[in-house]
C-alpha cells in the first residue's frame, strides 16, 4: 500500500447519525427562535436544513451555536457548559440540543453504514491503520451503542478536543492529532468527511487524499472547499482506488508533499 493511514469523520460517515444531529438542532432552534420572535413581535423565520450545513454541520457543538445565531444577527453570553438546558446562553443552548439529541440516541440506537465498515474492514486487513476525528462529545457513546468502538485504533472526539485545547473545525486539529496518535505523515492519511467544514479542514490540513461523500446532494461544493474525490456512497470508492491515488497524485508531488 501506498498510504498508511484512514482517518474517518462518525456523524454521516460512519453512523447514521447526522439526521438525528439535524433534528435535535432544529428541534432545539426552532423553539428558542419562536420564543425570540413571539417575546419581540417579529415573525418566526425557522431554522432550516441550509442552516445545519452553512452553520452547524461538523463543527463542535457550542461553535455550532453561536455561528448560527451570528448568522441571524444574535448575540448571546457563551455562559458555561454546565448551564442547564433552560438558559438563554450559548452553552445552554448547546446542551438543550444534547438533551435533545440523546433522547433520541437512547430510543433509536444507532445504525451504521455498511458500505463504510465495509471499507474499513478491508483498510484494517491490508495493515491500513484506522481512527475516528468526531466533533461530537459523544462519540465514545455512539461508537459503543453501534458496537465498534475497537475498529478504530485511535478516537479524537468533542472531549479529547477540550482537554486539549484544539480547534473545531474548519481548522485542521482533530486530523492531525489522529495521525500522531496513529504514528503516521499526514501526507499518508486519507481524511473522510461529508460535511463542509470537514473537508476544508482536510484541505487546511495538507492530508494526502481528502474524500468527501456527498449524502445531502452537495458534491459540488464539497469539491469547491477542498475535497480531492467526491462519492455519494462509499460503496463507490475501492480499496484499490485510493491506493491509486495515493501511487499516483501524492507521490507525484501534485499536492505539494513529497
Amino acid at each position: 500500500m501506498h498510504f498508511d493511514a484512514a482517518i474517518f469523520d462518525m456523524d454521516g460517515v460512519v453512523t447514521d447519525t447526522a439526521a438525528v444531529h439535524a433534528a435535535a438542532w432544529k428541534t432545539m432552534f426552532d423553539a428558542y427562535l419562536s420564543e425570540r420572535a413571539e417575546s419581540a413581535g417579529t415573525a418566526f423565520a425557522p431554522f432550516r436544513q441550509e442552516d445545519y450545513l452553512a452553520y452547524v454541520d461538523g463543527r463542535p457543538r457550542y461553535e455550532g451555536v453561536e455561528t448560527f445565531l451570528k448568522s441571524r444577527g444574535i448575540a448571546l453570553p457563551l455562559g458555561d457548559p454546565a448551564d442547564p438546558p433552560e438558559s438563554k446562553t450559548i452553552c445552554g443552548l448547546g446542551n438543550r440540543k444534547n438533551q435533545a439529541f440523546n433522547r433520541v440516541l437512547k430510543e433509536q440506537g444507532v445504525r451504521v453504514f455498511d458500505s463504510t465498515i465495509a471499507l474499513i474492514g478491508a483498510l484494517r486487513r491490508h495493515g491500513i491503520k484506522v481512527a475516528i476525528a468526531t466533533s461530537s462529545k459523544n462519540g465514545a457513546e455512539v461508537l459503543d451503542k453501534a458496537g465498534i468502538a475497537d475498529l478504530f485504533e485511535a478516537r479524537v472526539d468533542g472531549v479529547v478536543s477540550a482537554e486539549l485545547g484544539l480547534k473545531g473545525k474548519p481548522a485542521p486539529d482533530i486530523f492531525a492529532v489522529a495521525c500522531e496518535r496513529l504514528g503516521t505523515a499526514r501526507h499518508r492519511a486519507v481524511v473522510v468527511e461529508d460535511a463542509v467544514s470537514g473537508v476544508k479542514a482536510g484541505a487546511r490540513g495538507r492530508f494526502g487524499l481528502t474524500l468527501g461523500i456527498a449524502r445531502e446532494n452537495n458534491g459540488e461544493e464539497l469539491k469547491r472547499e477542498g475535497a480531492d474525490i467526491v462519492v455519494r456512497d462509499l460503496a463507490e470508492i475501492s480499496l484499490e482506488d485510493l491506493d491509486h491515488w495515493f501511487e499516483h497524485t501524492v507521490r507525484t508531488g501534485a499536492t505539494g508533499l513529497q
